[in-house]
């Protein structure tokens, strides 16, 4: 499948290198800006993605912030769980050793009321902040879960959607592009946790989109096997793997059982902003298609709509690459 035209303003390497104000050293690896966005207090699979991006010299991580979960969350049972995510965001930066050197915030702890109401938190506010700072390094919002404060802050600061570029893991499969996963529910988790903030996105903002929808962010399988092997190297790697045998041992108490393979399904993140091409830099072992933006209804389902601003979907991510660059920089 052929990749279409580049979306978003992320212009190539060589105009960065000759743009005012970026004489650096040519150890300076920096391509790129982002904003880290997940329910880390939930599926495990946030804090990979976070320290994976945290380990990757080619984008700064300029913000963190720990978003909500569904209200009714079995896994997380929380009236906090914003901020439940931030402080195990803190805790990952402490066991990296990077205590203090990356802004946590707190996102809303509750979804919008409606679409045209934001959530504020001084999540959004750090979001308008950082995409309005002049700085020539573009910026991605990475968002692993729901979309509440960056449709809040498209809300308060409409300006900030010319100004960086939305890499989201969530919504559901597309037709023609994907198999329907067995037994799902019609609305995707992710969507599903601010329905509203979904519709700000993709129905009413202009912000460039590049999605990995459900059918794509399933195939990220890391083995236990691995797991365990990155347990015995010690270090990131050995903290973010007993995360995962803990939410396994806590399902096989209600009598799931995980079986041999976890969907790292975050990690896509990394892969499509930090793992990319050295000369005209692309995620180009990863493919997408360009298809109209569709209309997110009330209930969380998609509906197609052939006026939907273009947006990117990708339909295979390089596993390989993105699973073997985490194993590298993690284990140690």
């Amino acid at each position: 499948m052929k990749r279409r035209s580049f979306l978003g303003a992320v212009p190539a390497v060589a105009s960065l290198m000759i743009m005012p104000g970026l004489a650096r050293a040519a150890a300076d690896q920096r391509r790129y800006r982002v904003i880290c966005d997940n329910d880390f207090s939930g599926d495990p699979d946030g804090l990979f993605q976070l320290a994976h991006h945290l380990r990757s010299p080619s984008v700064e991580v300029r913000a963190i912030i720990g978003s909500h979960l569904h209200a009714d969350e079995k896994w997380a049972k929380s009236e906090h769980q914003a901020t439940d995510g931030a402080n195990k965001a803190r805790e990952l930066l402490e066991v990296m050793g990077l205590t203090g050197k990356v802004p946590v915030f707190v996102g809303s702890e509750k979804a919008m009321v409606s679409a045209s109401v934001p959530a504020r938190s001084a999540a959004a506010d750090a979001i308008i902040a950082e995409a309005m700072r002049d700085d020539p390094l573009p910026l991605f919002y990475c968002a692993g879960a729901g979309l509440t404060d960056l449709a809040s802050a498209l809300l308060i600061e409409p300006r900030i959607a010319k100004r960086l570029t939305l890499v989201w893991i969530g919504g559901p499969e597309y037709p023609g592009l994907g198999l329907p996963v067995p037994g799902a529910a019609p609305g995707e988790y992710n969507i599903t946790i601010d329905v509203a903030a979904a519709q700000v996105v993709f129905n009413r903002s202009a912000v460039p989109i590049w999605q990995v929808p459900r059918n794509t962010y399933r195939r990220m399988l890391f083995s236990m096997a691995e797991l365990e092997t990155m347990k015995e190297r010690g270090g990131t790697g050995a903290w973010l793997a007993d995360h995962i045998s803990g939410l396994s041992e806590a399902a096989g108490k209600m009598g799931l059982k995980v079986g041999e393979a976890y969907a790292l399904g975050d990690s896509p993140l990394v892969t499509l902003t930090v793992l990319q091409s050295s000369f005209e830099p692309d995620p180009s072992s990863s493919d997408y298609v360009v298809v109209p933006a569709p209309v997110v209804q009330a209930d969380g389902t998609c509906k197609p709509d052939p006026k939907g601003k273009p947006i990117r979907v990708y339909v295979t991510i390089d596993t390989r690459l993105t699973f073997g660059d985490m194993q590298a920089k993690l284990g140690k």
